[in-house]
C-alpha cells in the first residue's frame, strides 16, 4: 500500500485545482503604493522638521512624487478593477523597489534604520506573482540594496555632533543583514503561500466530494417522494383505461385501452421499486452494524484484485452506527489503495470499547517507505505516476483523512511490526457516530 511519495511538488498537481498566480487586481497596488508614499511623506517631514535632520528634502520628496504620479497615471488610464498581468505586476513592484532604494540612498543607505523596507516589495511579489518573477524581482532588490551601500548620501545627523561615519565592516554587516532579510522573508513568505494554496485547492477537492455524496443520498429520499407521489394519478389512469376497454366495442380501440393499462402497470411496478430504495429518511437504512459498514465499502472492490478479509473483535455486542456517507466514502478509498498495492490479502479489522471505534486497514505489500511516514495525509503525495496504470493527483488519501478528521477521528500510518505491508489505523469516538443499544 506503498501509494505515497515524497517528492510531490506543485507540478504534480491538477493545474485545475491549482490557484491562478499574478491574480492582484490593479487597485490593490495603488492602495498599498498610496500608503507607502503617505508613510514616506510622513517620514521625511518628521525627520526633517521635527527631528530638525538636514537631509535633501527637494530630491526625497521628488522620488516620494514619482510614485504618486505613477498612481495618478495608471488611475487616470487604466480599468483599476481589472487584474494585473505577470509582466505588469513585476514592472509596479519592480518600480517601488528602485524608489525605495533611491530614497533610502538619498537618505544614509545601509546605515538609514529604514533600510529594510526596500523588503517589502518582494514580499508582495511572492504573494502576487510565479517563482521566476518574484526570484527575479528579489535579485533586483539585492543587487539594488549593493549599489546603494556602495553609493548613498550621508546619514542626516545633528551639526553639533558632527557626522556620523560607521566603520566599513559595520556597513557590510549591514548591507549582509538586508541580503539575509530579503532571502529568508521573500522564501518563507512562498512556502507559507504555497502551502495554504495546495491546502485549498485539496479542501475545495474534499468539499467537492463531500456534496457529491449528499447529492447521491438526497436522490434516494427523491425518487422516494416522486414514487409515493405518482403512484395515486397512475392508478386513476390504469383504473380509467381499464372501464373505457370494457365499454369500447371497437377491437382497435380495445386493443389501445389494453396497452394503456399495460404501460400504467409497469410504471406502478417501477415506482414501486424506486419507493422501496433505502433513503436518508428511511430509519432502518440510517441505522448500519459496524460490520455492514465495512462490508459495504469493500463491495466495489471484492473480486477486482487483492482478496478482502474482514473480521471484527468480537461478534456480540456489535456497535451500530448511524450511516455516514463520510464514513464509507473515507474507508473505501483506504481499502482501494490497499488492494492496488496488495499481494494477496487485505484486512479490515474493527474493534471497539465504550468510547471508540477502531478500523484498521491492512495488506500484505510492500509498506510505507521510511523516508515518506511522515508526509502521509498530506495533499498531492502520490506515487501512482510511478506505478502501471495511470497516475494520480495525490488527494484521495487526503480527502480520507480530511473526512475521518471531521468526524472526530485520528487516521495513523504506519507499516505492519515484523511483517510485510503496510496498515492505516483509525480510531473514532463512538459519541456521536454509534446508536444507543
Amino acid at each position: 500500500m506503498a501509494f505515497f511519495h515524497a517528492d510531490a511538488d506543485e507540478n504534480s498537481a491538477d493545474p485545475s485545482l491549482t490557484p491562478l498566480f499574478g491574480r492582484v487586481r490593479l487597485r490593490t497596488l495603488i492602495v498599498l503604493r498610496w500608503l507607502a508614499v503617505t508613510g514616506q511623506t510622513i517620514t521625511v517631514f518628521g525627520v526633517h522638521f521635527i527631528l530638525g535632520f538636514d537631509l535633501p528634502l527637494a530630491l526625497c520628496l521628488a522620488a516620494i512624487g514619482a510614485s504618486a504620479a505613477l498612481n495618478l497615471v495608471i488611475a487616470y488610464t487604466q480599468p483599476v478593477q481589472r487584474f494585473a498581468s505577470e509582466p505588469e505586476s513585476f514592472a509596479q513592484l519592480a518600480f517601488d523597489v528602485m524608489q525605495v532604494i533611491v530614497l533610502v540612498a538619498l537618505t544614509g543607505g545601509t546605515s538609514n534604520p529604514f533600510a529594510f523596507v526596500v523588503a517589502a516589495p518582494v514580499l508582495i511579489g511572492v504573494a502576487a506573482l510565479p517563482v521566476r518573477w518574484w526570484m527575479t524581482l528579489a535579485a533586483l532588490t539585492i543587487a539594488g540594496s549593493l549599489a546603494m551601500s556602495v553609493w548613498h548620501m550621508p546619514l542626516p545627523w545633528n551639526e553639533w555632533a558632527g557626522p556620523l561615519s560607521l566603520p566599513p565592516l559595520y556597513q557590510a554587516g549591514l548591507w549582509l543583514a538586508l541580503v539575509i532579510t530579503i532571502a529568508f522573508t521573500a522564501v518563507y513568505a512562498w512556502r507559507v503561500g504555497s502551502e495554504a494554496r495546495r491546502m485549498g485547492a485539496a479542501l475545495a477537492a474534499t468539499q467537492s466530494v463531500l456534496a457529491r455524496e449528499q447529492r447521491l443520498s438526497a436522490l434516494g429520499a427523491l425518487s422516494a417522494a416522486a414514487a409515493h407521489e405518482l403512484g395515486t394519478p397512475l392508478a386513476t389512469i390504469q383504473l380509467t383505461a381499464k372501464e373505457m376497454a370494457r365499454a369500447l366495442k371497437d377491437p382497435e380501440l380495445q386493443e389501445d385501452a389494453a396497452l394503456l393499462v399495460s404501460q400504467a402497470e409497469r410504471c406502478r411496478d417501477i415506482l414501486r421499486r424506486l419507493s422501496q430504495a433505502p433513503s436518508d429518511t428511511d430509519q432502518m437504512h440510517d441505522r448500519m452494524a459496524l460490520g455492514d459498514v465495512l462490508d459495504e465499502a469493500a463491495a466495489p472492490l471484492k473480486g477486482v484484485g487483492a482478496a478482502i478479509l474482514i473480521d471484527l473483535d468480537g461478534a456480540d455486542d456489535t456497535p451500530l452506527l448511524r450511516r455516514r456517507p463520510e464514513l464509507i466514502y473515507a474507508l473505501g478509498n483506504f481499502v482501494e489503495n490497499a488492494v492496488d498495492f496488495a499481494r494477496n490479502e487485505v484486512h479490515l479489522q474493527a474493534g471497539w470499547r465504550d468510547d471508540l471505534i477502531t478500523i484498521t486497514v491492512s495488506d500484505d505489500g510492500p509498506g510505507f517507505p521510511a523516508d515518506i511516514l511522515s508526509k502521509l495525509g498530506e495533499p498531492y503525495i502520490t506515487t501512482r505516476r510511478h506505478e502501471p496504470g495511470p497516475g494520480g493527483l495525490g488527494l484521495g488519501v487526503f480527502i480520507a483523512t480530511t473526512l475521518i478528521e471531521r468526524l472526530g477521528g485520528q487516521v495513523r500510518f504506519e507499516n505492519r511490526p515484523g511483517r510485510s505491508g503496510a496498515q492505516v489505523v483509525m480510531t473514532l469516538p463512538r459519541k456521536g457516530l454509534a446508536l444507543p443499544a
